[in-house]
């Protein structure tokens, strides 16, 4: 029975990612502390909440503790190819260098309000190293995908599938930033009361 108890507290601990990901104001309607955390981002680093909230939808599906897939030998799984975690799928190696840069000390990765300023850092980073608009989602994609060395070394042209990734996370930037128009005022409004 204590062990049922446990795991039942562990489970109810975790977060659910939202029910309608493709749209922004339900996103926002749902987990109603995210926006605020969105906007503090988006003034933080000057990164548009669309943007933002897209790569993290491509990246995570908004599932906090999201990692990559083991890969498989003779169907056993061994080790996962990448550190990446969290939210935003930061690898262990990026996460440390923004706690360092930002001294946001206390952050981790499988919290949405840290998981959102690292990718509006990243994407600040990629402004200030590459020349990348923060409007561009196309490009801040693949940079976020890639690192901005990758990304300047051009490991992304070869790489078609995670062309037609980034083609995909600018048209749901689109989308959002068209939804977020229609209900953003309500989301001031509640963030007020």
């Amino acid at each position: 029975m204590f062990f049922f108890l446990m795991a039942f507290l562990l489970v109810g601990c975790a977060s659910s990612p939202p029910s309608k990901p493709g749209n922004i104001c339900s996103i926002f309607q749902e987990k109603e502390d995210w926006y605020a955390s969105a906007k503090a981002s988006a003034e933080r680093w000057n990164a548009p909440i669309a943007v933002q909230m897209a790569i993290i939808n491509h990246e995570s599906a908004f599932v906090e503790d999201a990692r990559p897939p083991r890969i498989r030998f003779l169907g056993i799984p061994l080790w996962r190819p990448t550190s990446a975690y969290g939210y935003s799928q930061a690898t262990d190696s990026t996460w440390e260098r923004y706690l360092k840069k930002t001294g946001n000390s206390g952050a981790d990765r499988d919290d949405f309000g840290d998981a959102i300023d690292f990718v509006g850092w990243y994407m600040q980073q990629s402004q200030l190293e590459l020349g990348l608009s923060k409007n561009d989602a196309y490009n801040q994609y693949l940079a976020y995908h890639e690192g901005q060395g990758g990304y300047q070394r051009g490991t992304w042209r070869g790489k078609t599938a995670l062309q037609t990734v980034a083609r995909k996370v600018a048209a749901t930037a689109s989308r959002y930033q068209q939804q977020l128009s229609s209900c953003q005022v309500e989301l001031e409004s509640s963030m007020a009361d």
